[in-house]
């Protein structure tokens, strides 16, 4: 009894040749259809997981632009930083030290300065301007000053301004009578 239950059926006559047929077609679909909903179902596994995966790798590259971002902010700082730094040291002014107390506002404190009388008129007129810089103070020209105020303008010491804004027209008339000189020592 060689060959396959089938064609025993058929040599024996059980089962005639049309019928063997159909029962073939029918075993051929069935097979296909099976195979379509493995591969269906495998495309939906798989079109599920390539859509999880193509999320996981967009979420994972915002996340490294924004590194990159922060990374070069920071470096644009520290470029900036060092531009800073080197103006200062370049044109800060030397050998004003003298005698004379001056006294500045930094951050709502009184600070001082010890400058000679050239320096203080310097100051008085704003051809100077005061400069935080290495934990202390540099005098730089008016010049330098605009540079840095470009590039941060944290780093100078407010100017006070001789113009009150809180006054009126009648007491700003009022005061203008007893101007207080610049060089004043008391």
């Amino acid at each position: 009894m060689a060959g396959s239950l089938f064609d025993q059926l058929k040599s024996s006559g059980l089962v005639d040749e049309k019928k063997a047929k159909q029962v073939q077609r029918e075993k051929h679909q069935q097979n296909k259809k099976s195979k379509a909903n493995k591969a269906k179902k495998g495309q939906k596994q798989t079109s599920q997981s390539a859509q999880l995966a193509q999320e996981a790798a967009q979420k994972q590259a915002e996340q490294a632009q924004r590194l990159n971002q922060q990374r070069a902010q920071q470096q644009a700082q520290k470029a900036l930083q060092a531009e800073l730094k080197q103006i200062i040291e370049n044109s800060q002014i030397k050998g004003y030290a003298g005698d004379i107390r001056y006294h500045f506002v930094d951050d709502g404190q009184v600070q001082t300065l010890q400058v000679n009388a050239k320096t203080q008129q310097q100051l008085g007129k704003e051809s100077l301007r005061i400069v935080r810089f290495k934990q202390g103070y540099a005098l730089v020209s008016k010049e330098t000053a605009n540079k840095i105020a470009q590039r941060d303008a944290s780093c100078l010491v407010a100017v006070p301004s001789d113009k009150n804004e809180n006054l009126s027209e009648e007491d700003a008339a009022y005061y203008a009578k007893f101007k207080i000189p610049d060089d004043l020592i008391w």
